[in-house]
């Protein structure tokens, strides 16, 4: 044998031997534990085998933490209680004489492109269509119903300075794109050209942006005092791009649905209206928009999108309200409340004010977080819950973590995250069986992240 076959067969066995020693290294959940500097952070840890409910490992498990978006799990599963696996939202479109009508069911995903056509405006081209094989030229008032959900798009608990976002847009019974416009700022000669998408004339652009030949683009979108009137302002070196939370979604996708009309020569005589109209006996539906509710909660669980989880929480509430109408988040939560006391959850380890987690006023203990779990685990729900959570290394916000074997494809879970929360619950598929765990952290920096991941690796693992 040659001497660089040699050396090459040393390098291996030394390789090996490494990585062997560092996984027989890696430390436990109780070593791990004690890494956190309790004067300056928070961590609430419970693991429980999944088919029988024996607690594997317990560390403060009963203290009431910020969940953040570990509350979308809550949402979900009670959605799945209310709701049912085979809930779907309607968006329903019809003719009452020679006004068009549109009614909202709250859908949190009308326009996804996919899910009703190539692209977000691709339901303005089927209803104008849908018009013209009718004949239908002329149209007196279109009007629009979004009284399935309240009046009230803005929750009181999130950040004022933060509404423009789009984790914190409004939450409407008429949706539309996420309840959001999507500003590409580029330069074009002397200045900077903004360009919007959806392209429309319900939203105002002031530009201000200045061009700068070094650093980074520094670009941002600013509400005015009037309504969807957006002041664009910063440094732009190179293009940018990012989307805007628009006011008073049904408007926009009213007014998106006028300019398709105006587009495809059918004419509006009437104007614009929004109001309550539903109930009337002599709508003649022709095309229906319709998003089951496994889309939403994967939406709601795998990407983390908050207006699908604030969408739930209103659909549970209009859903058991006489008449379907005016869904609300008091009355919502309330029915989520009623839920987890049936888990047999103490009231003491909970509080529940929004249902995507934004508000810092939510309180969720790991235990109550596990028992959820855990009842969608043994329950009829488990594959359409346990598929909408986020795979380790495979899809959602969990994607960029637990990559390598074996933890890949066998994590899944919610991650959560603001400012100075961090958090992840789920299951894992662990050579010992399944096992259900949450991990809530307040305090601490980014390094938290890390500490979360390698505790959930320590619970696959079993290294207590």
């Amino acid at each position: 044998m040659k001497k660089e076959q040699i050396n090459l067969i040393l390098f291996v066995l030394i390789a090996l031997t490494a990585g062997g020693a560092a996984r027989k290294e890696t430390a436990s959940v109780s070593e791990l534990l004690r890494s956190i500097n309790p004067a300056k952070e928070k961590i609430s840890v419970t693991v429980v085998q999944a088919d029988t409910g024996q607690t594997l490992f317990s560390h403060q498990s009963r203290e009431p933490m910020i969940p953040a978006s570990n509350m979308k799990l809550v949402v979900s599963a009670a959605a799945l209680h209310y709701l049912g696996a085979e809930y779907a939202f309607e968006t329903r479109v019809g003719l009452l004489d020679s006004h068009l009508v549109v009614i909202g069911g709250g859908d949190p995903l009308l326009g996804e492109p996919g899910l009703h056509g190539p692209s977000a405006v691709s339901i303005f081209e089927q209803i104008a269509q849908d018009l013209l094989g009718q004949g239908i030229k002329t149209l007196d008032d279109v009007i629009l119903d979004d009284t399935f959900f309240d009046s009230n798009r803005v929750h009181p608990h999130w950040p004022p300075d933060q509404l423009n976002r789009w984790y914190a847009c409004e939450v409407s019974g008429l949706n539309f794109n996420r309840n959001c416009v999507h500003l590409t700022v580029r330069r074009g000669g002397k200045g900077a050209i903004i360009e919007l998408d959806p392209p429309t004339e319900y939203v105002t652009i002031v530009n201000q942006v200045k061009l700068v030949s070094s650093g980074a683009s520094a670009v941002g979108a600013y509400r005015n005092k009037v309504p969807n009137v957006l002041t664009v302002k910063g440094n732009l070196n190179q293009s940018t791009g990012f989307d805007v939370a628009i006011e008073n979604p049904a408007g926009l996708f009213g007014s998106l649905l006028l300019e398709k009309l105006a587009e495809k020569g059918i004419q509006v005589r009437g104007k614009l209206v929004q109001k309550y109209i539903k109930t009337d006996p002599n709508i003649r539906v022709f095309r229906v928009f319709r998003t089951p509710l496994s889309e939403v909660l994967n939406r709601s669980n795998k990407d983390s999108l908050g207006l699908a989880a604030e969408a739930l929480v209103k659909t549970i509430s209009a859903e058991n309200t006489q008449g379907r109408i005016n869904g609300e988040w008091p009355h919502g939560l309330h029915l989520i409340r009623r839920y987890l006391l049936s888990l047999g959850i103490p009231e003491e380890q909970f509080v529940l004010k929004d249902g995507s987690g934004l508000s810092r006023e939510n309180r969720l203990t790991s235990e109550a977080i596990v028992k959820v779990l855990q009842d969608m685990y043994q329950g009829p729900c488990r594959q359409i819950y346990e598929s909408s959570l986020s795979q380790g290394g495979v899809d959602g916000t969990a994607e960029r973590y637990f990559r390598e074997p074996p933890y890949k494809g066998k994590i899944a879970g919610k991650t959560g995250f603001i400012s100075g929360v961090r958090a992840f619950s789920g299951i894992c598929h662990s050579p010992q069986g399944d096992l259900l765990f949450s991990i809530l952290t307040e305090g601490g920096g980014s390094e938290m992240r890390s500490k979360i991941n390698d505790i959930t690796k320590a619970v696959f693992d079993g290294r207590w």
